[in-house]
């Protein structure tokens, strides 16, 4: 029951995030298209065309996860979405460049705190992607103390 609940509540976390981040940026393309360009890591020809399509990609993998069609491997898609903000934010903060996040405003300055945040977002994606594992291990355990109780 527990797992359950755990469940829905990081689907509908995920879920949530991916669809608001990328609604925000569909609406702010132009903006998206510069916070994009400071991170200094894209090729200019590039930048627009990220601006453009990325966040429907955020959006349709917020649907998807929702959904619950294959959440494991969507959830897994989330994950590797997610460490790889983490790694830019990282990478860019490292480096001294300050510009704006742009994931989900135009005002959020790549920080520790953005990083960080991101890290949080990383746990409820994690739990998804990884709950046939925990359940089996549940399973499994609860099995062995079964056993070990039956035993005179």
């Amino acid at each position: 029951m527990v797992l359950r609940v755990l469940h829905w509540l990081c689907r509908l976390i995920v879920a949530g995030i991916f669809i608001y981040s990328g609604y925000v940026k569909v609406q702010e393309t132009l903006q998206f298209a510069v916070a994009i360009g400071g991170y200094k890591l894209v090729p200019e020809n590039l930048i627009l065309p990220i601006a453009t399509y990325f966040p429907w990609i955020e959006i349709a993998l917020g649907l998807v996860v929702l959904s619950g069609w294959k959440i494991r491997y969507s959830s897994w898609a989330a994950v590797g979405l997610i460490l790889f903000f983490i790694v830019l934010l990282t990478i860019t903060y490292l480096r001294g460049i300050e510009t704006n996040c742009g994931c989900f405003s135009f005002n959020d300055r790549v920080s520790p705190s953005t990083i960080v945040r991101d890290g949080l977002i990383l746990i409820p994606a994690l739990f998804l992607a990884m709950e046939s594992f925990l359940r089996k291990r549940l399973r499994t355990r609860a099995a062995e103390s079964v056993d070990q109780t039956s035993i005179p």
